[in-house]
């Protein structure tokens, strides 16, 4: 296998993983997943349950196209578009002082805005690569 196709599955892969782990985790906890929410002071109260009820399923329909090699480029634009939401909510909460741990994956950890900050600009670039190396790896496959 090239080099380029291991970098576009491997991004993909790790991409897609990732999202259906933390959709399937905040899935399971929803009314915890909307106190997290909450304690961003982004939305009024109704607001932070919808995104709490809505988030962690358009989280696992994008991981699971990602990792089943479906529609793979409006999959990862979607997850850099989410990824782009969370940093600048974190930007904000940084911006702000507010105290409080991301709840991008499990309600317990203790994941600080700094940590979580580097995490969601690792995920923006796996989503530019999956989104980007797509039709080049498609490409050559049809050139061989």
């Amino acid at each position: 296998m090239r080099p380029l196709h291991l970098l576009y599955h491997g991004c993909r892969l790790v991409l897609g993983a990732v999202f259906l782990y933390a959709g399937v985790v905040k899935g399971l906890d929803v009314t915890g997943f909307a106190g997290q929410v909450a304690a961003y002071r982004l939305l009024p109260y109704g607001g932070n349950y919808l995104v709490a009820a809505t988030l962690p399923y358009i989280e696992i329909i994008a991981g699971v196209l990602l990792l089943s090699n479906r529609r793979v480029r409006p999959a990862a634009l979607l997850c850099g578009l989410m990824t782009l939401v969370f940093i600048a909510a974190l930007l904000s909460a940084w911006y702000r002082g507010l105290d409080i741990s991301c709840g991008c994956f499990d309600p317990e950890a203790d994941t600080s805005i700094g940590e979580a900050l580097l995490r969601d600009v690792g995920l923006l670039i796996l989503a530019h690569f999956s989104f980007h190396l797509r039709n080049r790896v498609l490409r050559e496959r049809q050139a061989t």
